[in-house]
């Protein structure tokens, strides 16, 4: 005689009862991980935020002055210009002027990079003082004084910020060692310093 064992073993194959809750947590651990692997992603890609000091902030301004200070100067003339289109035509056309002038200049020196002249003996500094002065006499002798004072307030609170916020990309050190004045040479060192300093 045969018995039939298939009720008995029907009986002992239950279902595991701990894989889906394993199941969730390695899912929740995942999507946390994917979570925090975004968040420092967008950490290193955004290139705006606060400075941690004050004198982190005055040498962020200080630099990024100086490497957008013509796009900062191309904010405000475009600005400028869009307050004298309607009714100072005449001022319009001295602004016009003064910008041919402004790029002849810096394509000089562009095209001339070795002249003594243009990179020594004349300050290039001094050249665009010179230039924003005669454009300010012109905008007062036109009446449009008024004009270029107003761009100039409305403008420079959104150049400070973007000075503060924005972050460069090209930049090899640190913000607080350059706030707490210490110097260090940015200095590209060649390959065979690179090599004799090497260990063998």
């Amino acid at each position: 005689m045969t018995t039939n064992n298939y009720g008995t073993n029907a009986i002992h194959r239950l279902p595991p009862t701990t894989s889906q809750p394993l199941s969730v947590a390695a899912q929740a651990d995942d999507s946390k991980a994917s979570t925090r692997k975004n968040r420092n992603n967008f950490e290193l890609i955004c290139p705006f935020n606060l400075p941690p000091t004050p004198e982190a902030a005055a040498v962020r301004i200080i630099r990024n002055l100086s490497y957008f200070g013509l796009y900062y100067v191309l904010f405000m003339w475009v600005i400028l210009f869009v307050a004298l289109l309607p009714k100072r035509k005449v001022s319009l056309v001295f602004l016009v002027v003064m910008t041919v002038v402004t790029c002849l200049y810096v394509l000089l020196l562009r095209l001339l990079p070795n002249s003594v002249v243009l990179h020594k003996v004349i300050d290039k500094r001094l050249v665009f003082a010179l230039i924003a002065i005669v454009t300010v006499v012109e905008m007062v002798l036109t009446r449009a004084a008024i004009h270029f004072f107003v761009t100039v307030a409305a403008a420079t609170p959104v150049v400070m910020v973007h000075a503060v916020l924005r972050v460069r990309d090209d930049l090899f050190v640190n913000e607080e060692n350059c706030a707490a004045g210490e110097l260090v040479p940015l200095v590209h060192k060649s390959t065979s310093d690179f090599k004799s300093s090497s260990p063998v």
